[in-house]
């Protein structure tokens, strides 16, 4: 505490030599003051004219013209809705016959209504309507239904609770569709983890407390069939890391396609390391914080131990491999560090099995006979150089038999020739399959879907452009490549195919105003499903940026793709400040011809509010240029990205349009660390400024799987202390950067912030800002975080480029 300051206790001093001598002294002091007032403000006003010659103070101020009549682009306007494309999700429906008698029914959400609709007749039915369930006094909030595919029930899913990314907690019920009828979906209001429909109908997998159980419905009857499950055993839904980085969801059980069989991952968390959280603004009347433990494995440390078990659904049977199985005992990956990183079933009783090794180099496929609990090895893959790895994915599609197919299969994807492309195996055990496409051009997330009455594969690829998303269909043979989508025309779609694939949900997703179809592939009809005539409407009414994609060459081998967003009333012959939006991890993809206000809009609003230009440049490591381009970061991360982003950065600079002392350079999560590293090795030369929001900021820090594919295991490459964050010396050359991150963050630990500042204390750097957000995770949500962080990125930019 500051001490106060007794001011009746101190003497009064007096001027000596009385008061004739004391006006002289003070009319003498005065001149001298006046002069040497003077004389400072001309040395301040000449060191202004310098400044201005040479620095930021000679542009002119931040301050946009916009247009007559238009309306300017802002925060607060991206964030109520204004510029929200209308987008409608569909559940299809599945039936026996679907395969090759596809109606095309689907359940579409209007409002508060869940209608069912069909577009083979055109039929509609409101199967439910509501957004609340009340159930014993008590009113629970509708987050989401699900109908089994005979629409007999639905799973109603209440009052979710936040866990990780992708998982929740929540209040089920079980809805049955014609007489409304609610009952929970087990022991009353219990929270559930998960909870899957067979695809018979008939029964419910679902996890309370990390145990799986199986609901009859016809009978009623629940059945545990774990009971490990716990805090270090997970059944059924993936521990943190594998949600995280494998099966980027929260699934880890998969129904066969007769409903006999379930397939359920078991994950031993026992020696993964315990890392603590504290939580401070929980409840407004806590002293102390609260602690919670994670179990989270870092680079070098012991992963979950992850295996498998079937359950009989039919006989009520649980049951596992044995011992002296094929899959026990492989030669390249121990029992102890494998990881299992896709499974799908084949079969009624067959399911595939992806396993690598913890450094994701190896890759073996296995196919389990569920019948038998028996497996046996049917491909091994050890990459094609030293820079490989596998990347996970989880879009293998089952192909079924029939009379012009006379074995399962599946399509996956392959490296034909150090690009991504399908290739058709069949039958499923078959180490020679087919390839279907072949190019310097990449399958996007593998085979969309195929028609069994066509034989027709569909499938989205950057065919025409990297930054570009088109559907092609090919016949299973491998002939007969058409596009779907028009070619021609920019755009950006995705698609969601009815059960027999006859049907398309086709959404056009930009770079103009999004929309939707509904297609019949098999009668070449389509109908609207959204225009957004509205937002059209909308946009006419604001001032906006203007986007430009295109190519640069900076001597990396192949071109890199840039967005570049100018400002409004764009001015070649005037000076702008320049800002890099960075995130450049392995196989990302930032530039993209996607509708800017949905897929870049703090860009746009950067451009609008700051009258600055914005560049995204993807380098070498990010994804869809193929291998050579992809992989080139292995054991180096940090390096190559880096080294093209500062010459992106100086291509730009040299254009006569951009302000060389106003550039800065951003990102969150892998985005912040390169931020850091591209301020890091740059020195203030390039880029002048940076923001970095929840970086990695040391390799050692973060989760095993995810950094080991990348740089392998600590132990064995020394090239982690080359990608840390670790020169920090070099930081005293960058005028000013800023530093945010969540203090609750469960993905990038705040540890790897506070290592960073500690390091800057060390150095007795101050040149920074930092701010702090109380118990946010990694998506800086908590308490009206993710309005206050864009709040401060562009009032601190605004601040400094002033």
């Amino acid at each position: 505490m500051t001490e106060e300051k007794n001011w009746a206790a101190e003497p009064i001093l007096r001027p000596s030599g009385g008061p004739r001598r004391f006006w002289n002294t003070f009319l003498l002091l005065l001149v001298v003051l006046v002069y040497c007032s003077s004389v400072l403000i001309g040395q301040i006003n000449q060191l202004y004219a310098n400044h201005k010659e040479t620095g930021v103070a000679r542009q002119r101020p931040l301050v946009p013209v916009f247009p007559d009549g238009k309306l300017p682009l802002t925060l607060a306007a991206t964030r109520n809705g204004t510029f929200t494309p209308e987008r409608k999700s569909l559940q299809w429906l599945r039936t026996d016959s679907s395969a090759f008698n596809d109606s095309g029914e689907y359940i579409v959400i209007d409002g508060a209504d869940y209608v069912l609709k069909s577009l083979t007749d055109k039929r509609e039915r409101i199967l439910f309507s509501g957004t609340v369930v009340d159930y014993k006094d008590s009113t629970f909030k509708i987050e989401d239904i699900v109908f089994s595919d005979n629409l007999k029930h639905a799973l109603v899913i209440c009052d979710k609770v936040h866990n990780w990314r992708h998982s929740f907690f929540a209040t089920y019920f079980v809805l049955e569709v014609d007489s409304k009828k609610i009952s929970p979906l087990y022991n009353g209001t219990s929270l559930v983890s998960l909870a899957k429909w067979s695809p018979d109908s008939s029964s419910i997998a679902f996890i309370v407390d990390n145990n799986v159980y199986v609901k009859n419905l016809a009978s009623n009857e629940v059945r545990q069939v774990t009971f490990e499950g716990g805090t270090e055993i997970f059944y059924g839904k993936p521990d943190w890391v594998y949600e995280e980085e494998v099966f980027e969801g929260d699934t880890a059980m998969w129904w066969s396609p007769n409903s006999e069989y379930l397939t359920i991952l078991r994950f031993n968390d026992t020696l993964v390391p315990t890392f603590p959280i504290p939580y401070f603004v929980q409840h407004k009347d806590d002293v102390y914080p609260e602690l919670r433990e994670l179990k989270y494995p870092k680079a070098g440390y012991p992963n979950p131990q992850v295996d498998f078990v079937v359950y009989d659904n039919k006989n009520d049977k649980l049951a596992s491999l044995d011992p002296s199985d094929a899959f026990y005992n492989d030669k390249d990956v121990s029992n102890d560090e494998r990881l299992i990183t896709e499974v799908k079933w084949v079969g009624d009783s067959n399911f595939l099995l992806k396993i690598t090794n913890r450094e994701s180099d190896i890759l073996k496929i296995f196919i389990v006979d569920a019948s038998a609990m028996e497996s046996r090895l049917k491909r091994s893959d050890y990459g094609s150089n030293a820079n490989s790895w596998f990347e996970i994915s989880h879009n293998l599609l089952y192909v079924p038999k029939s009379d012009s197919r006379p074995h399962d299969g599946y399509i996956d994807i392959v490296d034909v020739d150090g690009y991504d492309h399908l290739a058709y195996f069949s039958p499923p055990d078959t180490e020679n399959p087919l390839i279907l496409t072949s190019g310097e051009w990449e399958v996007v997330d593998g085979a969309a879907a195929f028609d069994a009455v066509l034989n027709k594969v569909y499938f989205i690829s950057t065919e025409k452009s990297s930054v570009e998303r088109h559907l092609y269909s090919i016949d299973l043979d491998g002939s007969n490549k058409t596009s779907i989508t028009d070619v021609s025309q920019e755009a950006w779609y995705s698609v969601s195919f009815s059960a027999g694939s006859r049907f398309l949900l086709l959404n056009y997703n930009g770079p103009d105003i999004p929309h939707q179809e509904l297609l019949d592939l098999h009668l070449n009809t389509r109908e609207t499903l959204t225009s957004n005539d509205k937002l059209a409407e909308t946009l006419q009414k604001y001032a906006l940026p203007e986007d430009r994609y295109g190519e640069i060459d900076v001597g990396a081998g192949k071109p890199l793709n840039f967005h570049e967003t100018l400002p409004v009333n764009f001015d070649a012959s005037k000076k702008y400040p320049l800002l890099f939006f960075v995130y450049g991890g392995p196989g990302s993809q930032l530039v993209q011809k996607q509708y800017s206000l949905a897929a870049s809009v703090f860009s746009s609003v950067v451009a609008a509010q700051l009258d600055a230009v914005v560049v995204t440049v993807d380098g070498r490591g990010t994804g869809f240029k193929g291998k050579a381009f992809r992989n080139i970061v292995r054991d180096k991360l940090g390096h190559y990205e880096v080294i093209d982003q500062i010459a992106a950065a100086k291509h730009w600079t040299a254009k006569p349009y951009i302000d060389e002392q106003r550039t800065a350079i951003w990102g969150w999560s892998y985005g912040g660390y390169m931020t850091l590293k591209t301020l890091e090795a740059d020195q203030g030369r390039t880029f002048k400024y940076g923001m970095s929001v929840a970086p990695v900021t040391n390799w050692l820090l973060y989760d095993s799987i995810y950094t080991e594919r990348y740089m392998h295991m600590p132990q064995q490459n020394a090239g982690y202390y080359n990608s840390s964050v670790h020169e920090v010396a070099n930081f005293a050359s960058v005028e000013r950067f800023l530093l945010m991150h969540g203090t609750g963050d469960d993905n990038v630990h705040f540890q790897n912030s506070l290592k960073f500042l500690d390091m800057l204390d060390l150095q007795g750097l101050e040149n920074y800002d930092v701010h702090v957000f109380p118990d946010s995770d990694h998506s800086i949500r908590y308490h009206n975080a993710n309005t206050i962080v864009y709040d401060k990125l562009l009032a601190w930019l605004r601040q400094n480029w002033s």
